[in-house]
């Protein structure tokens, strides 16, 4: 995992949101989450992103490491955990679970990403990790 500061996270997540709008654009609401993936994965590469998709995240327990099966849809330039939705609305759960995955992991930003929405601005969250790990650097 690279060092990176505010600024080149807010550059991140701000071209992935870019690659999420002109999805949208295209396809609109109502498809399943697998086809709003693949075109977002094929769109972030197009763009020369590194994207690692169903990454698995182990739980450590005491001094187990347990594969309890959960994966991140997307990681991007090993900074960024992209989680895809396509449903009604968000629930606080889904929050929740984004920061579980950056404690577990490190990473500093998560994006919950919804495409069953009108207007996808509305279907987009930015969580950041109260605690990333040390090697990413929170300058603000």
């Amino acid at each position: 995992m690279p060092n990176v500061d505010s600024n080149q996270i807010n550059q991140l997540t701000g071209g992935i949101i870019a690659a999420a709008l002109k999805v949208h654009k295209a396809l609109g609401p109502g498809l399943l989450e697998s086809a709003y993936s693949v075109c977002l994965l094929y769109e972030l590469r197009r763009s020369q992103f590194q994207v690692d998709v169903q990454r698995p995240v182990p739980i450590i327990y005491e001094e187990v490491t347990l594969d309890c099966g959960y994966r991140l849809d997307m990681v991007v330039n090993d900074i960024a955990v992209v989680e895809l939705k396509a449903i009604d609305r968000f629930a606080p759960i889904h929050s929740a679970q984004m920061l579980t995955y950056l404690k577990l992991t490190g990473y500093p930003v998560g994006l919950l990403i919804n495409f069953n929405v009108p207007l996808l601005k509305v279907g987009i969250k930015r969580l950041l990790n109260p605690r990333p790990a040390s090697k990413f650097l929170m300058a603000q």
